[in-house]
């Protein structure tokens, strides 16, 4: 009954780790891209607005 337990813990175990590991790594991939696109965001919007103020300072 034992050897039973341990080896259906190992059987399970192995791939459990396998199956995690390979979830975390897409997570980290996906937090990666969302800041990338977060921080290309915040420039388009500096270029925006910097865009808007000059027309403005122009046609005023």
């Amino acid at each position: 009954m034992l050897i039973t337990s341990v080896l259906q813990n190992l059987l399970f175990c192995i791939p459990k780790a396998a199956v995690l590991h390979g979830k975390s790594v897409g997570f980290a991939s996906q937090e990666s891209r969302f800041r990338n696109s977060k921080a290309q965001l915040s420039l388009f919007d500096r270029i925006i607005f910097t865009i808007q103020s000059l027309f403005l300072y122009i046609h005023l």
